[in-house]
Order: structure tokens, then C-alpha cells, then sequence
């Protein structure tokens, strides 16, 4: 028996998983992508590791006291927060509804050149406010950190991680430039779909000249407007050979969140980790009051609404048709909305402030969710199968619905056409009555949960492989320290056409000494006759 007892005591020993807890520096960015940064936060925190997490003096979601994470508070004058952002939104959604196509493109362009160059003005300036903290700085090198991991959006984190000769790791789709495949991956235009162009990987040669448009303004974008600001922050605190460009493309792990059921098929790296849909998981039982609503809906189910972290209101008459068309409908309707009561709302629409999201949506009685097209609900309604009506907005947003249209999970509704023909009212009806929206998704609900490890675990693993291996410089391509001229061959293509031209060159005259021999030969053999 003693035997017995000792050699489970032993197994049990060698089984068990003994998790080293490590120092995490973070740097978020506000809105939705904090809201994701937090759940990645609260993983963290279960696996034991200690995390501090910079933020300003004027945040917005991120709280300076949390049973998940220290803060650390940096002064600012000015930050992205709603003060900030509701100006903006209302532009753009009074953009949106504009007549003209061309008139709303080129608007749309100018007035998010104009809100992104603002934004990281804000962030180069809370930057240079910490590094010329040299308490700060100093308390942060004594902290000891494994890891920076951030969200690189913004720049903050990759300069920071710099000057504190840390590892680097994104929580990563964006970055200050655009989409972060196109720094780190071959991103060919023949098939890869720039942000704003509203395309698929399948063009024609008129959508491929789109996509090379829109390649062109996301580059003048970064080079003039982007760039720039934070290339004066690197060279005012570390000197001129200091390229952010370099900083930028250098880090260590890119954690990144989309997968391939969602994000098109694309040249990749290995320092690449795929965790869309890390976020998600099994629904949990719903507030009484909720649940009470959502069982009172009968066979006919329910529907969610949502147009995102940022947007809390929309203009009067857009509310007021919304409602109206929610009213119509026979199902039940839970819309998340803080703006004034839309004098149309009927008996079957809750308004909350908030919601349950992941919960409602894994709910059996749900039938469809409206949304703008955020990245986080996009894939939550791909774990829990549920079919979309998109209202895109801004940014990627659009694009992100395109991708699940394109498999056959959603319908797009443009802001422009929501409040005319009783458009609204036919995009929902036709996701509801048309079976193969529901199919499609739950195809692609199958395809998402299909993986040998959940999106956070194999998150989590990569990062303290990170931190116990100091980096992972193996995984990171030479590229990003290559010049443009050396990455494309240029300097090879040129150095072959120069052999080429000598050769030409010397080929011709070689000829040429030829044919003045032979001539002075033929001269020579026939003196002129007087």
C-alpha cells in the first residue's frame, strides 16, 4: 500500500505544470482594443505572471486599479479618449450618408488622414513624456521585465521596448501604418485586398488597379503624415541611426488576431501566432431579466445589435429608423444604445447599455446580430455560428464584413442605403428566411473550433516562450533589417544589367575593330585607280 501511495504521489509530482511567474510590461491602446488586451490581461494573470500596465492621465477604458494588473500613470494633456472620438464619429457617420461616392471617398480619406495623424501626435508626445522621465524609466529598468507586450496600433510600446532593451510582442492586426501583415510578410496587391478597397482576394485587372490606389494612399499615409512624428521621437533619444521603421518590423512574437476561417489566405512568417477568436468561449447563463426577455421571444428566437465600443449614439432620424424597422419584426430585439429613446421603438426592443455579448450570442434563440463590423464580434459570431447583417462605419470595417460575406455568413447594409427602400427591413429578412447565411456560419464555427489548442493557449505558450528563451530572434526574417533596394534586389538586378551592358558594350567594339581591320584589309589589297 505504502508503494502504491508513493509512486502516486510521484506521478502526480511529475505531472504537474510549474508555471514560473514573469514580469510583463504592457502598453494598450484605448476602445475596442483594450477590450480584447484585457481578456489576453486576465489569462496572464491566471498563469501567475505579474503585469504592469502603462496608461494616461486621461484613459478612457483602462482603470489605474484592477485585481489583474498595477498601473502605471503617465501625465497627459490630451488622449484618445470620447471627448476625442465622438466629434470624429459624427463626421464620418454625416460622411457616410452623402449622395456622392466620390464626394464620401475623398471626405472619408481626409477626415481619417486627419483623426490618425492626431491620434499618434497625442501618442508621440505621452512617448517623449516618459522617456524624458528619467525616474520612470530608471524605476522601469530596476522592475526587471521579461516581456513588453503591446498593441502596436500605436507606437508607444515598440519605443518604449527599445529604450528598455526588452523582448517585444504584439496583441496585433493594426499597426501605425495599416494592416501588420504588410510589414513583416510578402503582401502581394494580385491578391491581397488593401483596408478600404472593399475587395476580395479574387480581382479582376480594374479591382487589381483599385487595390494599387489604395496601396498608394495607405503608403503616403505612413510616409508623410505617420512615420515621420515618431522617427523625430527615436532620433531625439537615440540618435539618427535609429529607424522606427526598423523597431517597428523587429519585434519578437506577432500575436495575431485573425485566423484563416476569417482573414483571406496570405503569405505568412514564423514569428507570426495565429489566435483569432481569442476572446471567445462557451456561453455562460444570462442575467435573469435578459434570459426572461430572450424565453419570452417563442420559436421566433431573438436578435442582437451592437454598433460597437466607440459608437454610442447615431444621428435621431437613423435611430428612429432603426427602431421602426426592429418593430416590424417578429422576433425579439436586445440593442445596445445609450442615445436618446428613439421615438419609434417598439414593444419588442430592449435598449441596454450594455451587454452580454459572447453570452447572447452563444444563446440557442438567437438569430441574427447586427453589427458594424468590428473585428472582436465578427469573430465571436463566427465561434457561435451566428449570421450577420453588417452596418460598417469606418476603417476596416467594411472589409471585415466583406470577408464574411464572401463565405456566404453575412450582408452588408452601407450606412448610405440603410434608411431608404426598406433596406434595413429586406437585409434582415433575407439573413433570417435564407437558410445558407445560418449554414455557412456554422460551417465556419466548425472550421474555427477545429485546432489542436485554443487560440488563448497557444497565445499564452508563445509568450513564455518568449520570456523563457529571452526572445526568439530564430523566428524573425532578415528582412527587416534589409533596405528597400537589398529586399527587392535591386542592387542585384542593376549589378546584372551593368555585366549586360559591358558586355553589349564590349561586343560592339570588338565588331567595330573587326570591320575597320577587314575594311583597312580590303583598302589595302585594292589601291584607288587614278
Amino acid at each position: 500500500l505504502m508503494s502504491a501511495l508513493l509512486v502516486l504521489i510521484f506521478s502526480t509530482f511529475l505531472s504537474w505544470k510549474v508555471t514560473h511567474g514573469g514580469k510583463i510590461l504592457i502598453v494598450p491602446f484605448e476602445g475596442s482594443h483594450w477590450v480584447n488586451m484585457k481578456v489576453m490581461i486576465k489569462a496572464l494573470h491566471s498563469q501567475g505572471h505579474a503585469l504592469d500596465v502603462v496608461r494616461n492621465s486621461k484613459s478612457w477604458y483602462i482603470k489605474d486599479d484592477s485585481p489583474h494588473y498595477d498601473a502605471i500613470t503617465v501625465p497627459v494633456d490630451e488622449a484618445f479618449n470620447n471627448d476625442f472620438i465622438n466629434p470624429i464619429l459624427k463626421k464620418i457617420i454625416s460622411i457616410e450618408r452623402g449622395e456622392s461616392p466620390l464626394i464620401t471617398f475623398v471626405s472619408l480619406q481626409a477626415e481619417m488622414f486627419s483623426a490618425l495623424s492626431e491620434i499618434h501626435r497625442m501618442t508621440c508626445e505621452m512617448t517623449m513624456t516618459m522617456l524624458k522621465d528619467e525616474n520612470l524609466i530608471n524605476s522601469l529598468k530596476a522592475r526587471k521585465y521579461d516581456l513588453l507586450l503591446t498593441d502596436p496600433a500605436w507606437g508607444s510600446g515598440i519605443i518604449l521596448a527599445h529604450a528598455l532593451n526588452l523582448p517585444l510582442v504584439y496583441n496585433v492586426r493594426w499597426i501605425t501604418g495599416g494592416e501588420g501583415h504588410l510589414a513583416i510578410a510578402p503582401s502581394p496587391l494580385s491578391y491581397i485586398p488593401m483596408v478600404g478597397s472593399g475587395l476580395t482576394d479574387k480581382m479582376n485587372f480594374k479591382e487589381r488597379l483599385k487595390n494599387f490606389l489604395f496601396y498608394m494612399i495607405w503608403e503616403a499615409q505612413d510616409t508623410f503624415l505617420i512615420r515621420p512624428q515618431y522617427q523625430a521621437v527615436c532620433e531625439r533619444f537615440f540618435g539618427p541611426e535609429v529607424r522606427y521603421t526598423d523597431l517597428q518590423r523587429g519585434a519578437d512574437l506577432w500575436l495575431m488576431r485573425v485566423d484563416f476561417v476569417f482573414e483571406f489566405p496570405r503569405p505568412t512568417m514564423p514569428n507570426v501566432i495565429y489566435m483569432g477568436g481569442f476572446q471567445c468561449k462557451p456561453a455562460e447563463p444570462l442575467p435573469q431579466h435578459l434570459e426572461d426577455f430572450v424565453q419570452s421571444s417563442g420559436d421566433h428566437g431573438f436578435i442582437i445589435m451592437s454598433l460597437g465600443t466607440l459608437v454610442s449614439e447615431i444621428p435621431a432620424d437613423l435611430a428612429n429608423e432603426i427602431a421602426a424597422t426592429f418593430a416590424k419584426l417578429p422576433q425579439k430585439v436586445i440593442w445596445r444604445y445609450k442615445g436618446e429613446k428613439p421615438d419609434t421603438l417598439g414593444n419588442n426592443t430592449l435598449l441596454v447599455d450594455w451587454m452580454p455579448q459572447n453570452d447572447l450570442l452563444g444563446h440557442p434563440k438567437i438569430k441574427l446580430f447586427v453589427a458594424h463590423g468590428g473585428t472582436n464580434g465578427l469573430q465571436e459570431a463566427i465561434y457561435h455560428g451566428v449570421p450577420v447583417v453588417g452596418i460598417p462605419l469606418f476603417f476596416d470595417q467594411y472589409d471585415n464584413i466583406l470577408r464574411l460575406a464572401d463565405r456566404g455568413g453575412a450582408k452588408i447594409l452601407p450606412l448610405a442605403r440603410l434608411d431608404k427602400d426598406d433596406n434595413f427591413l429586406k437585409a434582415i429578412q433575407e439573413v433570417l428566411t435564407e437558410p445558407s447565411y445560418r449554414n455557412n456560419m456554422q460551417r465556419l464555427s466548425r472550421l474555427h473550433r477545429d485546432q489542436p489548442v485554443t487560440p488563448m493557449d497557444n497565445a499564452l505558450f508563445w509568450m513564455e516562450f518568449v520570456m523563457r528563451h529571452k526572445g526568439a530572434a530564430h523566428l524573425k526574417a532578415q528582412a527587416y533589417r534589409m533596405p528597400w533596394y537589398s529586399y527587392h534586389s535591386v542592387d542585384v538586378a542593376l549589378f546584372f544589367l551593368a555585366i549586360v551592358a559591358v558586355i553589349a558594350l564590349m561586343s560592339r567594339v570588338f565588331f567595330r575593330l573587326v570591320c575597320l581591320k577587314k575594311c583597312q584589309k580590303q583598302k589595302n589589297n585594292h589601291p584607288n585607280k587614278k
